[in-house]
């Protein structure tokens, strides 16, 4: 299941429209580059309706949120739906200010939303609509004595918003509302550099545009894959790396990455 999902990325090379973090932007568009995908980073409300009907998926991510760039998430993001496109949204840092809880309860409201990926404070900000960040770091993590609890919240969310819900942790959770998976892939030093999270989501577009009949599978597929290079860069750092050495090989290994490579080195479980 796991080698289709990426197989069907790299044969069929999705170009994907981001509106996304200007932090990251250049992270994000090199992962999609190396999971065999194609980017495509528009924001300007006078083109993106144009852009995102070219493409085959949309990932809005907010985290350099701009009053500019709300209108164009929301005419990207109802163009995707009109066109039946896989959208991810990103709520990055969502419950940390007014503006952004406020953007991410409009588009939730005005955009059907394929999968929303965050990490455990940026979706419970986004369900309750208060902060529990500190500023764009988690400062909640999924541990084994809260993981039921979590995926019990997780599903509840999922069948809220009609979208798969990616919980990015120590333990990550993708959820469709009725099955969990839990992966336990990933290395730490994933948390040492900025964009991890910001590349996922781009990735996530990429794995959910090209098998729309199976988003939670996809959504698996993609988390699996990313924790899976964290950990072949992990194991590829010398005495002298630091956390850009440990970027760079991060896209490396998603870029040799092989579909078997995948299927074998996932770690998931079901709830």
């Amino acid at each position: 299941m796991l080698k289709e999902m990426l197989e069907n990325v790299r044969s069929k090379s999705p170009l994907i429209h981001n509106i996304t973090n200007y932090v990251t932007s250049n992270d994000c568009a090199n992962i999609l580059l190396a999971c065999g995908a194609s980017p495509i980073m528009a924001d300007e409300i006078e083109e993106v309706e144009e852009i995102t009907s070219i493409c085959s998926g949309l990932n809005i991510n907010i985290g350099t949120l701009n009053k500019r760039t709300i209108p164009a998430m929301l005419a990207a993001g109802k163009k995707s739906n009109e066109l039946d496109h896989p959208i991810v949204l990103d709520p990055v840092g969502v419950g940390v200010s007014r503006l952004r809880t406020d953007t991410a309860k409009e588009l939730l409201e005005q955009v059907d939303f394929s999968v929303i990926r965050g990490n455990l404070s940026e979706i419970k900000g986004l369900a309750f609509g208060k902060s529990y960040t500190r500023g764009v770091d988690s400062i909640d993590f999924i541990n084994k004595e809260n993981l039921d609890t979590i995926v019990d919240f997780a599903k509840e969310f999922a069948k809220k918003t009609s979208a798969a819900i990616v919980i990015t942790s120590a333990i990550d959770i993708v959820t469709d509302g009725e099955k969990a998976y839990c992966i336990y892939n990933g290395d730490k030093m994933m948390s040492r550099i900025t964009g991890s999270g910001c590349q996922l989501s781009a990735m996530m577009a990429a794995y959910i545009s090209v098998n729309k009949q199976n988003i939670l599978s996809a959504a698996l597929a993609c988390v699996c894959a990313m924790g899976l290079c964290g950990e072949t860069a992990k194991l590829r750092m010398g005495e002298s790396d630091g956390n850009s050495s440990y970027r760079n090989y991060l896209i490396d290994a998603v870029y040799n990455l092989t579909p078997e490579d995948l299927q074998k080195g996932a770690r998931y479980e079901i709830k």
